[in-house]
């Protein structure tokens, strides 16, 4: 047999370091974090914001936080599910509502820090590009960086929409164009039409229009629940836009109407008090003495 090399041998072991535990489980990329998170040092202990976009398959989850050693701080959060609220009940996970979801956290998190008076951002979204500036005799501008985590970063992707509704909500986020959808990678063009359109819900229209008149039952499968909610394609644009102007009125975080009707499941008894259990013995002392006495009988 001829000579094998060992590579991993004992020096090898020992000097082995596991890669930490959210790479090991594939959910957070490093490398990206490190720069997200990363402070220049002549600006000491100022924390460097972050604009947290995640998608579920039912919701959409918009947060502003920042870094420290034991944790990210989460300043602001909003999502999807509080659209309904504002009167989109249906497609909560699409483009639009991911401008709604944006756009809420943008004006939420600015009257926290009571400059939403002061920055009120795009108030008519028309799809070109609007940056927030600076106002030269008051606080400065809000500034967050975009973390999109593992999504993939294609053009039309649904997390700029969220970026888009955070900008035009009055936050400043550096970002360019290239990877709204209208944007031509080929001719180097941007059309903004087309951008206002998808944040409008105008391609969800256009497809349930489509559907509707060449398969009436995949539109009925697909689109039930605007069925159910009375919403054609007529109206998409209409509600997207009576959504913007009431976040932008009411934009604060609603508790939740606690349920009351909750049945609560058991797989094992319930356990009993003292009393009960005292009880529970007397009986069966009880019947045991009435069986005996049935017997002697």
């Amino acid at each position: 047999m001829g000579f094998v090399k060992v590579i991993k041998n004992k020096a090898y072991f020992k000097r082995y370091q596991v890669k930490f535990k959210r790479r090991r489980e594939g959910v957070t990329d490093y490398f990206a974090r490190k720069r997200l998170t990363f402070q220049d040092k002549n600006k000491y202990n100022t924390p460097k914001y972050r604009l947290i976009v995640r998608f579920t398959n039912k919701d959409i989850i918009c947060q502003i936080a920042y870094a420290r050693i034991e944790g990210d701080k989460i300043v602001c959060a909003a999502y999807a599910h509080e659209l309904p609220r504002y009167g989109v009940k249906v497609g909560l996970t699409n483009y639009a509502s991911a401008y709604c979801t944006g756009l809420l956290l943008a004006r939420r998190l600015l009257k926290k820090f009571n400059l939403d008076e002061t920055y009120q951002g795009q108030v008519e979204p028309d799809g070109e590009e609007f940056y927030v500036e600076d106002v030269d005799d008051g606080p400065g501008a809000f500034r967050a960086y975009l973390d999109v985590g593992l999504a993939r970063t294609t053009t039309g992707a649904r997390v700029f929409g969220a970026l888009k509704g955070v900008a035009d909500g009055g936050i400043d986020i550096p970002h360019s164009n290239r990877r709204f959808p209208g944007y031509d990678a080929e001719s180097k063009q941007f059309n903004a039409q087309v951008h206002r359109d998808h944040i409008m819900g105008k391609h969800v229209a256009d497809y349930m229009a489509y559907l509707q008149e060449n398969d009436d039952d995949a539109f009925k499968r697909q689109f039930s629940a605007f069925v159910k909610h009375n919403i054609t394609s007529a109206k998409v644009e209409e509600m997207y836009k009576k959504a913007h102007a009431a976040i932008r009125a009411d934009p604060e975080a609603k508790p939740a109407a606690k349920k009351t009707d909750i049945v609560k499941k058991r797989w094992n008894r319930q356990k009993l008090s003292t009393a009960q259990k005292n009880a529970r013995v007397a009986q069966k002392k009880a019947a045991y003495l009435r069986g005996l006495a049935m017997e002697e009988d």
